[in-house]
């Protein structure tokens, strides 16, 4: 004989009534019929049912919860400098030390730069003329619960 399988009731509904198991972990909003768990941890990813009983009829869900770290503020690095003829080349970094599924974009936050800030990935390589060398980039790095922006201030060929 095979063990009974066992499962956690957050809340339950019967006619009119609602019981909520565990009040200081969720909140249940009657008006879009939605469950909210409140302070998510690493420990509530899981598999959830849902289940709406209908007189002898029941209608099952099931919700993959999945709990995402979010993005620490992004800094910028440079990786590599090359100046030569009036112009400068730069290899800049974006790097984010914590979250979880996270993507990296460039862009320039000024008029009139032309796109030279345009990118993704981590690695954004930069070249432009000396004499106009006033622009700024702006590295975004994100997931679906956050978003965290660093910016590089140009300067003679990187020097700050």
């Amino acid at each position: 004989m095979e063990e009974p399988q066992k499962k956690k009731i957050l809340l339950r509904i019967s006619g009119v009534n609602v019981t909520e198991y565990e009040r200081e972990r969720m909140r249940f909003h009657e008006g879009n019929f939605s469950l909210e768990i409140l302070n998510t941890s690493r420990d509530d990813e899981r598999l959830y049912e849902y289940s709406v009983s209908k007189g002898p009829e029941e209608e099952l869900w099931q919700i993959q919860l999945r709990v995402l770290e979010p993005v620490a503020d992004p800094s910028i690095r440079i990786l590599h400098r090359e100046s030569s003829n009036g112009s400068c080349s730069l290899s800049l970094l974006c790097a984010s030390e914590r979250g979880d599924e996270v993507s990296y974009s460039w862009d320039s936050r000024d008029n009139g730069t032309g796109g030279i800030c345009s990118g993704s990935g981590r690695v954004l390589n930069v070249s432009y003329s000396l004499r106009n060398a006033a622009f700024r980039c702006v590295c975004t790095a994100r997931n679906r619960v956050s978003r965290r922006d660093a910016a590089f201030q140009s300067s003679q060929c990187g020097t700050e």
